[in-house]
């Protein structure tokens, strides 16, 4: 999710009063870990990378006191409302939306 869409998502919800109740913002063209990963190291340069072991994933959720399951259960889910609404996102998919934020940093 890039942060143009959330800020527009925020101002979106702003001027739509009849906007009310829960609202997913997520991107409309999902990723699961692995593809996250291989997209990440694509558009870094990267060839390879180490697939991250839950153990490993243990240890850094204990150092940032969070739990393990946050990272590894899915939460797959769609802006089925904002689409339906008429919100237009500016980076619906992951490729583009990394390369863009490099290029601004």
């Amino acid at each position: 999710m890039h942060i143009d869409d959330v800020i527009d998502i925020v101002r979106f919800a702003h001027a739509s009063p009849e906007l009310s109740g829960v609202l997913n913002v997520a991107a409309p063209e999902a990723s699961d870990s692995r593809g996250l990963m291989s997209t990440v190291r694509r558009v870094l340069g990267v060839p390879i990378g180490l697939p991250a072991r839950r153990w490993m994933l243990e240890i850094g959720s204990a150092v940032i006191r969070t739990e393990t399951e946050l990272v590894l259960k899915s939460r797959w889910v769609a802006p089925e409302r904002l689409l339906a609404e008429g919100y237009r996102f500016r980076h619906p998919s992951l490729e583009p939306a990394l390369r863009s934020i490099l290029r601004k940093s």
